[in-house]
């Protein structure tokens, strides 16, 4: 029984960790959001809402200063103040700005969201697990290992994701009249916009390369002109 005690450790902190993680994160969004509330905007998510058959779809405004979107566990997408203020300057478009709401709609309509939460807490739970046994065989290092592994194993799962929310963006867009070209557009601004560089090991990144994302829309795009063709 004493062998399997790291792994039974590791499921309850897994537990813990989520329910936790969940009342944190809803308890910040609470605190610092409202709806937001933009004429423009609402032109276009109205597109959306229509194509997916919606009576309107909810963004808010997350009160922070990072460029950034995000789909929170119970199915609300926020916008950040960082973000809005690029696109109240004129940095960023409205439709490139519908392109975001929509990878954020996929990432709550393919239950990314909530999968994210319990992932981050198991990966947490794995990171303590193998903390423990790594260190009984590489003291002093196992840590470092065990960390290691569960940042690779954390940014394959984020790549996908991002992939999978990126095509069903994709689809809405084009089925709500606005397109793709906003979306691959606000993927040439990103690096620019963030502020983050593109200097990081592919198999470490949480997100897809830029080039790779619109690649990989493109290639989307090739396939839906050849159905429409036959």
């Amino acid at each position: 029984m004493l062998k399997f005690t790291p792994i039974l450790l590791a499921i309850a902190y897994a537990l813990v960790m989520y329910k936790f993680s969940a009342w944190r994160t809803k308890s910040e969004l609470d605190q610092k959001s409202s709806e937001l509330v933009d004429p423009g905007l609402k032109a276009l998510t109205d597109k959306m809402a229509a194509a997916l058959d919606l009576p309107r779809i909810r963004v808010h405004l997350y009160e922070v200063e990072p460029v950034n979107g995000l789909a929170a566990p119970d199915g609300r997408i926020f916008l950040t103040r960082g973000f809005y203020q690029k696109y109240r300057a004129g940095e960023v478009t409205g439709e490139e700005m519908a392109s975001v709401i929509a990878h954020e709609l996929g990432h709550v309509a393919l239950g990314h969201s909530r999968r994210r939460m319990i992932d981050f807490s198991g990966q947490n739970a794995i990171r303590a697990a193998l903390a423990m046994i790594l260190g009984r065989f590489l003291p002093g290092i196992g840590v470092y290992i065990a960390n290691f592994l569960t940042t690779l194993l954390a940014a394959r799962l984020s790549r996908n994701d991002e992939y999978e929310a990126d095509a069903y963006a994709s689809a809405l867009l084009v089925k709500s009249g606005i397109g793709t070209e906003p979306q691959k557009s606000l993927f040439r601004k990103l690096e620019k916009l963030t502020g983050v560089g593109g200097g990081m090991p592919v198999w470490l990144m949480s997100h897809p390369k830029t080039g790779d994302r619109i690649a990989a829309i493109e290639k989307l795009e090739a396939r839906w002109a050849a159905v429409a063709e036959t």
